[in-house]
């Protein structure tokens, strides 16, 4: 074997013989070998541009320059190892002329990712020759501070731990033992920060140099962090609060002192009590709503919740309300404006098991178009304009309890559908919001229009009427229930005189003029007629005044001898009917008494004794 063989063979450099002109690796030491990855034999069947995938113009450049200056290098190509990997390199070319023949190429390849770290080291090793002292200075602070403080150290009851200025573990008290399941020995000359405190709470990496505690011996300053996790040994996190202080010695920052607490159960409970109080502030919220809307209630239902009369029409409502209150079934009512249709729909309510919940009432007429939505199920912050905080739709509000409809002929069509789906499905979104809430509400629905012949019409869905009208009741208009007419006003008439703070009475002549009406505006229109007659009132006697609408069945005709208006003529028949309908009222109102205070004889303003021998001839009497 030649000396240039074993020199080749045995050099720590990694070399290459190269014939250029055929693009083919020749021979390749056992130190290429390891560098590039490949097996000796299997690189002399490689062409150099093989090596170089993707790099011919600079590898053609480079062995150019070889060719013409003898020697030449570069750090532009880039050797592909075997395993895939680039390795960046530095190439040394040198020309190896030939007798006769073309040239070789000696090209020795060096890995600056080694060379790199050899300077590290080297750099460390003078370091450590020429500052053995200051380490061992440092070094004895740290045992000063650990032996000086040894009892305070084991009695603290918080983990106390320090590091020097590389970030190495100096010294760890039992408390931080215990807390963080490291023994000290573990813990002791090692990089601390990548063993418990490499993460945040969310998962993210935290760097070295974005960690206050090392931040105390950068700036000298003292840091404290009351929000962040130390990670157990068992991979739990702790919550901690903690105090970074720097060590100086001879005004030099060699180091930093930590104390720490684990305040997890602390930020246990106050999250708890976070989550507490957002929910308290969510039913604050919801019950100043619901007193918000009972309010509303109590402004526009001035008189007491229950359904007066004994007509044959009211005692149909009553049952029907007996029969569908229990139950969860959707009701429809219709009726006339004023015919009390909500006073059914809380009687539904108030006899139903839902009845410990709120009865929520939406006047789908007072809502502007483009609100419905926001209305029915709530929104969310910034969900549109002036949507400056979230809001509880009605929906949800009245969840466990019962919705009313008041004029839900009035919801536009394009909203129809995402009621239809709230009720069969139970579920919505709010305004600007993804979540799907679940609701448990039971929908009673009220109208004045022919729903029917808005089904025709195209303006009703005609799958939400069917919805809708599960249990349909009708609400019948107060002319066509004349007897309830004096027990209403009566009503009306107590109601007045206690917040007059007088005694007022409905007069048999009161109550038949009353009768005589048609009220086109139902019971709303008769309680109006009553309250201006009590504020109007003189001596104790009421002054009622009605409108004589044309048509009507008490309507004045005109005498064409005098020019003259007088009132209808009734026949005897009609008259007693009118008198026993009378008496009948008077009495159901006072109880079946007769005579004595709050009788029906002082009601009809006769004797006693003439109102029990009228009783007696109308077949009143038990």
């Amino acid at each position: 074997m030649s000396t240039v063989g074993t020199a080749f063979d045995f050099s720590a450099q990694p070399q290459l013989l190269l014939d250029p002109f055929a693009d083919q690796i020749l021979d390749a030491n056992p130190a290429a070998c390891t560098l590039l990855g490949y097996d000796r034999a299997l690189l002399r069947q490689m062409k150099i541009s093989a090596l170089h995938a993707g790099q011919l113009p600079a590898l053609i450049v480079f062995t150019q320059a070889v060719l013409a200056k003898s020697a030449y290098w570069t750090t532009t190509l880039v050797p592909r190892h075997a395993a895939g990997k680039e390795l960046r390199s530095e190439y040394s070319g040198s020309l190896i002329p030939r007798d006769g023949a073309t040239p070789h190429l000696l090209l020795a390849i060096s890995d600056l990712d080694e060379r790199r770290r050899r300077s590290v080291d080297a750099a460390a090793d003078d370091y450590m020759g020429g500052g053995i002292a200051a380490w061992q200075r440092v070094e004895r602070v740290f045992r000063d501070i650990e032996r000086e403080n040894r009892l305070i150290l084991r009695a603290a009851g918080e983990g106390i731990y320090g590091v020097n200025a590389e970030g190495k573990t100096t010294f760890v008290n039992p408390v931080a033992e215990r807390i963080l399941g490291w023994s000290a020995d573990e813990l002791v000359g090692r990089d601390i920060h990548s063993i418990v405190h490499h993460t945040r709470h969310d998962g993210s990496h935290y760097p070295h140099e974005e960690c206050p505690i090392y931040a105390a011996f950068r700036d000298g300053a003292i840091h404290k962090v009351d929000d962040e996790v130390f990670w157990r040994k068992d991979g739990a996190p702790v919550w901690v609060e903690y105090t970074s202080t720097p060590i100086r010695d001879r005004d030099l920052v060699v180091g930093a002192v930590i104390v720490f607490r684990d305040v997890s159960q602390r930020r246990e409970a106050d999250e708890k009590l976070r989550a507490a109080l957002a929910e308290v502030d969510q039913l604050r919220e919801r019950l100043e709503l619901e007193n918000a809307y009972l309010q509303e209630e109590i402004r526009i239902e001035t008189n007491p919740r229950g359904i007066i009369g004994r007509s044959e029409a009211i005692q149909t409502i009553l049952r029907q309300v007996k029969l569908v209150a229990p139950t969860d079934a959707s009701v429809l009512i219709t009726g006339e404006s004023g015919t009390g249709k909500e006073l059914i729909a809380r009687a539904i309510h108030e006899a139903s098991q839902r009845q410990d919940r709120p009865l929520i009432r939406v006047n789908c007429a007072a809502i502007p178009r483009e609100l419905f939505e926001s209305e029915f199920f709530g929104h969310v912050k910034g969900a549109f304009t002036g949507a400056l905080r979230d809001r509880i739709g009605r929906f949800e509000l009245a969840d466990g309890g019962t919705l009313f409809l008041d004029e839900v002929g009035e919801i536009p069509i394009e909203l129809q559908g995402k009621l239809l789906r709230v009720l069969q499905e139970g579920h919505f979104e709010r305004v600007g919001e993804e979540r799907t809430r679940a609701v448990d509400v039971r929908v009673i629905a009220a109208t004045n229009r022919d729903l029917k012949l808005e089904v025709q019409r195209g303006r009703f869905r005609e799958d939400l009427y069917f919805r809708l009208n599960v249990f349909p009741v009708e609400s019948v208009a107060l002319r066509d229930r004349r007897e309830d007419i004096a027990l209403l006003a009566q009503h009306f008439l107590m109601s007045e005189s206690k917040a007059l703070k007088s005694d007022l009475r409905l007069s048999e002549a009161d109550a038949r003029k009353l009768a005589r009406y048609d009220w086109p505006g139902n019971v709303r229109e008769l309680q109006n007629v009553i309250e201006r007659a009590a504020i109007l009132a003189q001596n104790g006697r009421l002054r009622i005044d009605l409108p004589d609408p044309p048509g009507s069945h008490a309507t004045p005709v005109a005498d064409p001898r005098k020019g003259e208006t007088r009132p209808v003529i009734l026949t005897e028949d009609e008259m007693r009917e009118r008198d026993r309908s009378n008496i009948a009222a008077a009495l159901d109102l006072c109880g079946g008494k007769v005579s004595g205070a709050g009788g029906a004889a002082e009601l009809l303003a006769m004797k006693p004794t003439t109102l029990a021998s009228r009783i007696k001839a109308l077949g009143l009497g038990g």
